[in-house]
């Protein structure tokens, strides 16, 4: 059997027509198939490697760390040297308050800890979310997706969950004095880069004050300089309660983390003992992975330059008119189309043009654009002139039918 059948075969598919580009090497933005074709990676494998893949000072992190240990006990029962000094970073780069990290593997799971944080500390049963959101598949978050699309074929989930319009401020009152947490993106990510309104987080956040919720601010996509602030919250200024952070944060290493004040996070230790639990979160290869990116970030001035890669970007595309809008926040941007089958084909046309682009799971007519913080100008343009090939080869592709 070749490589692509032994995939089919014994890989669990989650779609029936998966991109199985069969990749051998990536470095930088770029990445080789088998082939030796060249792909240009402009969706950093979903807002995961921010400073491109295999960075020279994350491999060395890695191996480093692989050399010193790797797995030794359960999270939280010994003293490692790469979780304490990543919590100790990340710590420094919030507002004071939060001093107090709890590393998981994923996004998914962040979320998954911050809910039972927040149901824990408050003693409420109620979760208000976001319609349109998107914060993991697993089943206790899958109950707070914004599409029943994606989670009618597994109820019955979590009850009292209750979803709200984003940037709806009359929607704010659903949260009540029964309410444990209000969970959200500051930037929906998966509705197509929609920013959250200044006046819409500042509401949220009174009305979780007056009602003794907590506010959490689901950061996975936006956290670790994607937005052109080292976090999304800096945008509006509001701070939640609980921040999540995985994807950009392990420069392609798995993993994840809950932040909070330790007031709170301590309620996690007793009635009952060990209230969170994971075996490998804040794994050291991983931490050690994680503290390397930060520091790229901070030294090669990486979030400094997002804006203006952003606007670069924009100026780039060409005006087509199957375009309809163009959305952005730092190098997060979508590109909108007349309908999901044009923005399929334009994708598909991307690939054939060495360029790796996506949809979102809840706009599917816009194209998804999240390069590596890294990327070049020239490689900007590179990138660029393929994508505005792929558009125009589907305008007339369209025009001839």
């Amino acid at each position: 059997m070749n490589q692509r059948t032994t995939f089919y075969n014994f890989i669990a598919q989650t779609s029936s027509a998966p991109m199985a580009l069969e990749i051998v090497k990536a470095l930088g933005v770029e990445m080789w198939d088998k082939f030796g074709k060249v792909y240009i990676d402009m969706i950093s494998g979903i807002s995961v490697s921010n400073v491109g893949h295999c960075h020279p000072k994350v491999v060395e992190a890695v191996k480093n760390q692989a050399e010193t240990y790797m797995h030794l006990m359960v999270y939280g029962e010994y003293i490692q040297n790469p979780q304490v000094q990543l919590a100790q970073k990340i710590c420094s780069l919030l507002p004071e308050k939060f001093d107090n990290v709890y590393f998981v593997n994923s996004g998914s799971e962040a979320n998954e800890g911050a809910l039972k944080l927040a149901k824990r500390y408050t003693g409420k049963p109620k979760i208000v979310y976001c319609k349109n959101a998107y914060h993991g598949s697993t089943q206790g978050v899958l109950s707070i997706i914004g599409s029943d699309y994606f989670k009618n074929s597994f109820l019955p989930l979590l009850p009292e969950v209750y979803p709200i319009e984003f940037n709806n401020i009359e929607d704010v009152n659903t949260i009540d004095n029964q309410t444990a947490c209000v969970i959200m993106e500051n930037v929906q990510a998966e509705a197509g880069i929609i920013k959250g309104e200044s006046a819409f987080l500042k509401k949220v956040r009174e009305r979780c004050n007056e009602m003794g919720a907590l506010l959490i601010f689901d950061e996975v996509q936006t956290g670790f300089g994607r937005t052109g602030n080292m976090f999304g919250w800096e945008i509006s200024g509001v701070q939640p309660d609980i921040f999540t952070f995985a994807k950009g944060m392990g420069g392609g290493m798995p993993i994840g983390a809950f932040v909070a004040p330790k007031e709170i996070m301590q309620s996690l230790t007793h009635q009952p003992v060990l209230g969170h639990i994971t075996t490998f979160g804040g794994h050291p290869v991983s931490c050690a992975a994680s503290l390397a990116t930060i520091l790229v970030l901070e030294q090669e001035k990486l979030v400094e330059q997002v804006h203006k890669k952003e606007s670069y970007i924009i100026n780039k595309i060409k005006e087509n008119p199957i375009i309809k809008n163009i959305r952005s926040v730092g190098l997060l941007l979508a590109i909108e189309f007349e309908s999901s089958d044009i923005n399929f084909k334009v994708i598909h046309n991307c690939i054939q043009n060495g360029v790796i682009t996506d949809w979102f799971l809840f706009n599917d007519q816009s194209l998804r654009l999240a390069p590596p913080l890294t990327i070049t100008f020239e490689e900007l343009d590179n990138a660029m002139e393929k994508i505005n090939l792929s558009i125009q080869q589907t305008s007339e592709s369209l025009a001839l039918h």
